[in-house]
């Protein structure tokens, strides 16, 4: 099937991030077709204003959208009109869209993901590098969402000081909220076994940093899919992580180790998902620590579950397997 792309980074006053935009540029196509539309619902009518009726006009337009709560704001629904469908990255975003939409076809369909360059990994070649735990995170997304002070206490409540044990906390866009640097740093007290990385890395970097870790911990309040869950799977890696929201689709004992929670109000100092109304999690921070030290005594564990996790991300993430999945939904209109 043709696919073409029109880039509204700059008319919805976000950051030009992607650099590689490569589509055939999509605005030369009048008439009949589909527009996937991956704009957030209270944007959606400014989006279509951007493209203009010439474009829009005898087109299907499937909107992807994907929210980190279980309940969806009501502005939300200032999309809806102009919408035919919606799409969702997991079960549990879908749900959430059921609150506001249930007069529109809703349908998961989780995003594409190509398996990393490198493979099969081997963290440790010498048998003399720590056991490392990696956690990445971009503070814009929400910190308290993100939770990383939660991962980074599980991680000193199971290896303390012990320096055959190595945590690397990966973050970006502290600009967005400037305590949180401060906030993790008093969660690590100090540890000279934890390593914070604030820089930008391109694909090769990121690549380079999954290949340093033997776990992956995510110790979210809430994801609406879960992407760094779902790489750490895609290339072998046991992931610890929150048993709530979009990853539960993916994360499961078979695949990784899930962890309890707790639901709490949604309480955000960044305003994002500032609704104490509604809940998310808040994990277990010792069963965490436990999962983490059980991951570490046994390497047959991690491998296991490694395969697993790797073996099901490449069935539910492969490009073929979206576009199947694609060419069925569109089949059903």
């Amino acid at each position: 099937m043709p696919v073409y792309g029109i880039d509204l980074s700059r008319a919805l006053l976000n950051d030009v991030a992607y650099k590689d935009f490569a589509f055939e540029d999509g605005r030369k196509v009048l008439g009949s077709g589909t527009i996937f539309l991956h704009v957030g619902g209270p944007f959606v009518p400014l989006a279509l204003l951007h493209l203009g009726r010439k474009l829009i006009r005898d087109k299907w337009i499937v909107a992807h959208w994907v929210w980190e709560l279980p309940q969806v704001p009501s502005e939300w629904r200032q999309g809806l009109p102009f919408v035919h469908e919606l799409w969702a990255p997991s079960r549990f975003a879908a749900e959430a869209f059921r609150t506001i939409a249930s007069d529109r076809p809703i349908h998961v369909l989780h995003h594409p993901m190509n398996p990393p360059p490198r493979w099969p990994r081997n963290p440790d070649p010498d048998g003399k590098s720590p056991f490392t735990v990696l956690v990445i995170l971009n503070i814009a997304s929400s910190f308290e969402r993100k939770n990383p002070c939660a991962a980074i206490k599980a991680f000193r409540r199971a290896f303390g000081d012990d320096p055959g044990a190595h945590l690397i906390v990966k973050y970006v866009n502290s600009f967005a909220y400037p305590e949180a640097v401060d906030l993790m740093n008093q969660a690590a007290e100090g540890a000279e076994n934890i390593t914070f990385l604030g820089a930008t890395l391109d694909a090769a970097g990121v690549d380079d940093l999954y290949a340093q870790a033997d776990v992956v911990l995510s110790l979210h309040r809430a994801e609406g899919f879960g992407l760094v869950v779902a790489e750490g799977m895609l290339r072998g890696i046991p992931v610890v992580a929150t048993d709530w929201s979009g990853s539960t689709d993916f994360l499961t004992p078979d695949t990784g180790m899930p962890v309890g929670y707790t639901l709490v109000p949604a309480h955000d100092p960044q305003d994002t998902y500032e609704y104490p109304g509604i809940h998310w999690a808040d994990a277990d921070i010792g069963q965490a620590a436990e999962a983490l030290k059980a991951l570490r005594a046994d390497p047959d564990l991690r491998f296991r579950l490694g395969m697993a996790a790797r073996s099901r991300a490449i069935k539910l993430f492969s490009p073929k397997s979206y576009a199947e999945r694609a060419k069925k939904l569109l089949a059903l209109r």
